[in-house]
């Protein structure tokens, strides 16, 4: 099965053809394709996208910074969607990924899904700006891109839902990405790759903003990329907006990861791995 649009002839030479155009995109290494994959094999691919609002199994957020549906895994992916989203992350997209990202380390799926898969935002939905966490659940890897995919038909400029992309100093949004239907963002996360969707979703009551995400990783990274330590999402406050996020309250393990040196914690999972 062919999942590409029938156009593009050669994947892995794509990336190198557009590559330059990523890098030096503003505010941080980004690009948007439209039309890039099979409309047939995406019509079918929305047209078995659930209600996740209606299913178990699905984490649900609702609060200040974020109102959305992610569900866990490929629990309700049918048999298409799961062939595509297998795709996904396959060596011919892993290797368009290297050669249109520049990045060095080798690149990996994620075949749990976590954090990925289906996302949907129904009317008033968001998810404030912000770095996404920086290292998989259960494998520790670097997370390093982001891709994707909207499933948005006919989907209006006034509906809103736009994907933006922050500066670092969080003073403006250089991109905003209407989320129509077969449009494709790709973007390397950093600590400092500040991105979102801030504002209340304005579409009709029964329509909402759906997406497949899918997350790559490596084994290693730049340290200029990171911080010093581990951590989940952290949300950022738009320049001059009173209350625009809400800090979440510190954990111990976060308490410990500031205050202990991290040789010293490398120390410490090395002895309980022996024990």
């Amino acid at each position: 099965m062919n999942y590409l649009n029938p156009e593009i002839k050669d994947l892995k030479q794509l990336g190198i053809d557009k590559s330059e155009e990523y890098l030096n995109a503003s505010p941080f290494p980004s690009i948007v394709f439209d039309n890039f994959f099979n409309e047939e094999v995406l019509n079918q691919v929305l047209a078995d996208f659930p209600d996740l609002s209606q299913k178990k199994e699905v984490i649900s957020y609702n609060n200040h910074n974020e109102k959305k549906f992610e569900a866990k895994g490929e629990k309700y992916f049918s048999d298409i969607t799961k062939s595509f989203t297998h795709y996904l992350n396959s060596q011919p997209v892993l290797e368009f990924l290297q050669e249109l990202t520049g990045i060095k380390e080798t690149l990996l799926p994620d075949p749990y899904f976590v954090g990925g898969g289906y996302h949907e935002i129904k009317p008033g939905g968001l998810l404030k700006v912000h770095a996404d966490f920086n290292k998989h659940d259960f494998t520790k890897l670097d997370r390093r891109i982001n891709l994707l995919v909207y499933l948005n038909k006919d989907w209006e400029e006034s509906y809103g839902g736009h994907f933006e992309l922050w500066d670092k100093n969080m003073s403006k949004s250089c991109k905003k990405v209407l989320p129509v239907f077969n449009r494709v963002a790709i973007f390397s996360t950093t600590d400092f790759s500040y991105h979102g969707h801030p504002d209340p979703l304005t579409c009709p009551p029964d329509r909402s903003r759906k997406s497949l995400a899918f997350y790559y990783y490596s084994n290693g990274r730049p340290k200029s990329e990171i911080s010093d330590r581990t951590h989940g999402t952290v949300f950022v406050s738009r320049a001059k907006m009173k209350d625009d996020i809400v800090k979440e309250p510190l954990t111990f393990r976060d308490v410990v990861l500031d205050i202990v040196p991290p040789i010293l914690i490398k120390a410490a999972k090395k002895v309980m791995k022996r024990g």
